[in-house]
């Protein structure tokens, strides 16, 4: 999705360049888009595209990795942004809240593997609470590193997806994550700073009822 005003960065090479005729509101692109509504959908296809592809490419005993995540958006992003599954060089902030350093990126993405990801999947708790424990550590840890150029959320939400189907649960709804409840998931990603995953558990304890209830229907 194109970067808001509220973005600060700083870039160079591809990453730097906007679409020619874009107003500065797409960034350079495979496909030639150059309007913001239009990248909207683009960038939505090709998320459930890669979504089929990708739970038909790991296993319910796979152990995800760094590069299991680059993968990930590479497959995702791949199509429409050459940078597709390349960590970032641009420092990014939204609002007044600053993710990691671009420099930092690959080691922090080495210890999320390390640690979280080793110790979160493969997920085959069948406990629901325990589920939503392991899926918002990993993905507010994911979104504070932001590793990406673009796509961070819906990367950590592709994540989600596949460690809730290693647990044997059904697609996720992401309903509590968006609307009027933003502002919640705006507020539990700041918290897992100090690392307090309680809100984002929270969250996603309803991800998880929410997805149960409609399968259910």
């Amino acid at each position: 999705m194109p970067k808001g005003t509220s973005n600060r960065y700083q870039a160079q090479g591809i990453e730097a360049e906007y679409e020619p005729g874009s107003r500065r509101r797409v960034l350079r692109n495979r496909l030639g888009i150059r309007s913001a509504r239009e990248m909207v959908f683009a960038e939505s296809g090709a998320l459930l595209q890669a979504q089929e592809k990708l739970v038909d490419t790991f296993t319910v005993d796979h152990r995800f990795t760094a590069n299991d995540v680059c993968n990930i958006h590479r497959i995702w992003l791949g199509p429409i942004y050459e940078w597709a599954g390349q960590y970032r060089s641009v420092n990014i902030a939204k609002g007044n809240f600053q993710f990691a350093a671009a420099a930092q990126v690959p080691r922090l993405m080495q210890q999320l593997e390390q640690n979280v990801l080793k110790r979160s999947t493969p997920c085959r708790d069948a406990d629901p609470p325990a589920i939503a424990t392991a899926l918002a550590i990993v993905h507010a840890e994911l979104v504070l590193i932001h590793p990406f150029r673009e796509g961070n959320g819906r990367c950590a939400r592709l994540l989600a997806l596949l460690m809730a189907f290693q647990a044997g649960l059904p697609p996720l709804d992401f309903g509590a994550l968006s609307g009027t409840r933003k502002r919640n998931y705006i507020a539990a990603i700041h918290a897992a700073v100090d690392r307090d995953y309680a809100p984002m558990t929270a969250i996603f304890g309803e991800v998880i009822r929410r997805s149960l209830r409609q399968t259910a229907r």
